[in-house]
């Protein structure tokens, strides 16, 4: 069959096209010439655009709309790390992470099963799933989820290299050593991390603030303290350099022993080292009920005739940390609830 012929209607248009495109790529090779001419006011260096922020330096990424960030370098114990922003899914391995995560209501995909604290994962976002243990991850979980992004921290960290594997993992452990200016760090950089950066900065705030309101108290010369974690019929007490040691760094409560053995686990006592260690305040730990065991509590424990003789006990001036302290050391809602409740206390003294 015949082709039809084009109608000269059809003709004109068929011949005008090639024109009218050329006129048109004329045109936007000037309009782009023009916007990239180094007299634009709006112009910006090649080099400016390509470089990543720190998490020092990305305050407020998610608030300016002038600034535009995809990815971050991030400070970890295994070094500068870099990350892009908002990871997902994300995976959480640490309890003192997944607090201040909570607290910034930042969505967590994946983290472990079976966790006693309840302020750990935030209320307006959906559930996590399990991926395993604090101490013990399920690479099948994990796998399957395909996070983004992976953080971990002390009692996960020597599964890093198996994790990062997996996806790229940040070893995020806060150094008990100086758990103030750590666990302020972390939470920086979190809030850097997910755009989060003003509420980071205000979730800060409220913690200095109470530190602040409980120092006022705790230096008016009301007596040494002295840190004792009791697990089951074991004692031990902890110095200023352990995940304990802001009672005395931060809110500058003497050490009723100076001496006491900078170890994880703290030094091993007994009633007897209470008895003349005299301390004026008690700050005690109850592993037993923060991991969920039965058995004797902490109070029942140091109920003894040695410990009564101490000033502490005797002014009843013992203070029971939250499970928090020991399951989440530097988090957000551990520095609000020890910190409240050791303000408490010292109002209340006699």
């Amino acid at each position: 069959m015949p082709t039809p012929l084009l109608s000269s209607r059809s003709t004109a248009s068929f011949f005008k096209r090639p024109l009218l495109t050329a006129a048109m790529t004329a045109l936007l090779a000037s309009v782009v010439a023009g916007c990239s001419s180094p007299e634009s006011n709006d112009s910006e260096p090649a080099d400016a655009k390509t470089e990543n922020p720190t998490a020092d330096e990305s305050q407020n990424v998610a608030n300016n709309d002038a600034v535009s960030a995809e990815k971050i370098m991030v400070n970890t114990v295994k070094g500068d790390v870099e990350l892009a922003m908002n990871p997902s899914p994300l995976v959480v391995y640490d309890m003192t992470l997944m607090q201040d995560l909570a607290a910034l209501d930042v969505a967590v995909d994946g983290m472990p099963g079976g966790l006693l604290l309840k302020n750990l994962h935030s209320e307006t976002q959906p559930d996590p799933k399990s991926v395993g243990t604090v101490f013990e991850p399920d690479l099948e979980a994990l796998n399957a989820m395909q996070p983004q992004a992976i953080l971990v921290g002390s009692r996960m960290a020597e599964k890093y290299d198996e994790l990062s594997s997996i996806a790229p993992t940040l070893d995020m452990s806060i150094d008990t050593a100086n758990i103030y200016e750590s666990s302020k760090q972390r939470l920086h950089d979190l809030g850097a991390l997910f755009g989060k950066s003003d509420q980071a900065a205000k979730l800060q705030q409220n913690i200095d603030g109470l530190i602040t309101e409980t120092k006022s108290l705790t230096k008016e010369n009301k007596g040494t303290g002295l840190v004792v974690m009791v697990n089951g019929n074991k004692m031990s007490a902890y110095g200023d350099k352990s995940r304990y040691g802001f009672i005395h760094t931060v809110l500058g409560v003497p050490m009723a022993d100076d001496k006491i053995a900078d170890a994880p686990h703290g030094q091993p006592i007994s009633f007897e080292y209470i008895q003349k260690a005299n301390p004026d305040w008690l700050f005690v730990i109850d592993r037993s009920a923060a991991i969920g065991e039965d058995g004797i509590g902490a109070k029942a424990i140091l109920d003894n005739p040695l410990v009564a003789q101490s000033n502490a006990w005797s002014k009843q001036q013992v203070v029971y940390l939250s499970p928090d302290s020991y399951l989440a050391f530097g988090g957000y809602y551990q520095w609000m609830q020890d910190l409240t409740t050791i303000k408490d206390a010292f109002t209340n003294a006699k």
